[in-house]
C-alpha cells in the first residue's frame, strides 16, 4: 500500500458551512464520527451515498492552529509502511517534519511533513481492520478523488524527491508551453497524478486534489450556486476528460474532473 493516497481532509473555519457546500456540489453525504482527533475533538466523514467507506474527512480548524497561519485547505494522507522512519526519511532528504509521528485511537498513526520546497501533506499508518476490506469504486467514479496534482518549487526536483520517498514512477510528459513540462506520476502502473513547477503567481508550493463528478459544467453550476467561486473556465484533459479549479466559501482551494462536459 505504500504511496498509495488513502485519505483527504479539509480543515476548514466553518464545518457546518462546509459540509452543506460539499454535499450540494459534490453530492457527498456528511456524517458525524466524534473523537476521532488526537485532541479527541468532532470529526466530520463524507461518504458517496451507499457506501460504507468514507471517501474524505473534515474538521475545524482550532484557535491554536488559526494563530499557527493555518487557512482552510484540503490535506492529502499518503500509507507508508513506518510513520516515523518516512519522516525522519523526509528530513534526511531535505524535507521537514511539521508534525511528528501521532496517534489516533483506533484509527492509525500519522505525521505532516513537507517536500524540500514547502509543499505538505501527511504520512499514514493505518489500523487494518480484521477481515476483507471493501472494494474501491471503480477510478472515475462521483465522489472519489480521480487525481492528485503538485505545484512544485522545481517539478523535476520534487519527482525525484517522491520517488524516493513513495516509490511512484514517470507516467508521460506533457509540455505546457511557457508554463513548463507537466510530469504524470504513477503508482503502481496506474498514473494517479501531475507535478509541474509552479508558475510565478502561485505564492508556495502545493497539493491539490480533483474530486470527481459527472459533469463539469453543471458542477460549476453548483459550485457558484452554493456560494463558491469557479477559477478556471473548463477545460479538455489528455483521456478526455474535462477540468476547473475552484474555492470553497470558506477559500479552500479544491478542483473538479468530469468525463463529460
Amino acid at each position: 500500500m505504500q504511496g498509495k493516497f488513502v485519505w483527504y481532509e479539509l480543515m476548514t473555519n466553518d464545518v457546518p458551512a462546509a459540509a452543506a457546500f460539499y454535499r450540494d456540489v459534490i453530492g457527498w453525504e456528511a456524517k458525524a464520527f466524534d473523537n476521532a482527533t488526537p485532541q479527541g475533538d468532532a470529526y466530520t466523514v463524507f461518504n458517496i451515498p451507499g457506501r460504507e467507506m468514507g471517501s474524505a474527512g473534515l474538521m475545524g480548524i482550532t484557535p491554536q492552529m488559526a494563530e499557527n497561519g493555518l487557512m482552510p485547505q484540503w490535506w492529502g494522507y499518503v500509507a507508508v509502511d513506518d510513520v516515523d522512519a518516512k519522516a525522519r526519511e523526509f528530513a534526511e532528504n531535505g524535507g521537514r517534519v511539521l508534525m511528528p509521528g501521532t496517534d489516533i485511537p483506533n484509527i492509525g498513526r500519522f505525521a505532516t511533513v513537507a517536500d524540500p520546497h514547502g509543499a505538505a501533506l501527511n504520512v499514514f499508518k493505518p489500523n487494518m481492520p480484521e477481515g476483507p476490506m471493501p472494494e474501491e469504486p471503480p477510478p472515475m467514479s462521483p465522489g472519489t478523488v480521480g487525481w492528485h496534482e503538485l505545484m512544485a518549487g522545481d517539478g523535476n526536483e520534487a519527482f525525484d524527491f517522491y520517488a524516493r520517498m513513495f516509490g511512484w514512477t514517470k507516467g508521460e510528459p506533457y509540455d505546457m508551453g511557457a508554463m513548463g513540462v507537466y510530469q504524470l506520476f504513477a503508482h503502481e502502473g496506474r498514473d494517479i497524478g501531475g507535478i509541474m513547477t509552479k508558475t510565478p503567481d502561485i505564492p508556495h508550493p502545493f497539493w491539490s486534489f480533483y474530486f470527481v463528478v459527472p459533469e463539469i459544467d453543471a458542477a460549476m453550476k453548483r459550485v457558484t450556486d452554493a456560494g463558491g467561486t469557479v477559477l478556471s473556465a473548463p477545460m479538455e484533459v489528455p483521456g478526455g476528460a474535462w477540468v476547473t479549479q475552484c474555492r470553497d466559501p470558506q477559500g479552500a482551494f479544491f478542483a473538479l474532473v468530469a468525463g463529460k462536459r
